[in-house]
């Protein structure tokens, strides 16, 4: 399964390559708009809890001109030495305001099985007092429907220790047993992360995860025997290019 991650990066990492040189192609000479790139892995971390050596890599990465972008997103967790979760985004990115992007593209999730496919319709941006948010509406095979909403907000403590609490909402339209997950309210996943900037690029972090689950999700876990409830530690690096 390690290879599927490693699969999933380097897929990333060549596709703005190769899109930055098809860019670069075909707008040679655009010197007042240049194409730029960006990498950024928010969390590659591993969480302290009940599972065996649980990791998680959440990363994005972007290639563009000012007000149009090509994004990559991805989502890994693995537990147990498993891949439990894999998911990659492909979006167009169009700025509509100084500080928001409009996003439409797919989502292709690898694990769990079986494998899916969504269509994205997504705002992220920069809200008032400086909240990061992401916020994505899914539209999946077999009337399947998501929304999910993520927020992040930086503490200075210093130029270089900077404190991140954020939180993660998910919600579904109908209940999908096969993977369960339930209708309605899913599941809440809330961190703070302490960070401390070696270099504005490379950022060692330690801090705390606590997730939970609702409704008809929290049904299905009963039954499975698994936990809805859980409260991590985490140790990670965040880095961009």
């Amino acid at each position: 399964m390690m290879k599927s991650i490693k699969t999933i990066v380097f897929q990333l990492v060549m596709a703005l390559a190769v899109t930055a040189s098809m860019i670069n192609v075909s707008l040679a000479g655009a010197k007042d708009d240049p194409v730029l790139t960006m990498l950024q892995f928010d969390k590659l971390e591993m969480q302290g809890g009940e599972s065996e050596n649980p990791l998680v890599l959440e990363g994005q990465g972007w290639i563009g001109q000012d007000l149009n972008k090509f994004w990559l997103k991805t989502e890994i967790e693995r537990e147990d030495g498993k891949t439990e979760e894999a998911e990659l985004q492909a979006l167009y990115s169009k700025g509509v305001s100084p500080f928001w992007d409009f996003q439409v593209g797919i989502r292709r999730d690898f694990q769990p099985t079986p494998g899916l496919n969504w269509a994205v319709i997504g705002l992220q941006g920069l809200a008032p007092y400086f909240f990061e948010v992401d916020t994505a509406l899914f539209i999946g095979e077999s009337g399947r429907t998501a929304l999910r909403v993520e927020a992040a907000y930086e503490l200075l403590f210093t130029q270089r220790l900077i404190l991140t609490p954020e939180i993660e909402v998910n919600l579904y339209g109908k209940n999908d047993e096969e993977l369960g997950i339930g209708s309605g309210l899913s599941d809440i996943e809330t961190g703070l992360r302490l960070r401390y900037e070696i270099r504005r690029e490379f950022a060692p972090y330690i801090g705390v995860s606590w997730s939970k689950s609702f409704g008809n999700t929290a049904n299905f876990a009963r039954e499975d025997g698994e936990g809805t409830n859980d409260i991590q530690w985490v140790i990670g690096i965040r880095t961009w290019f």
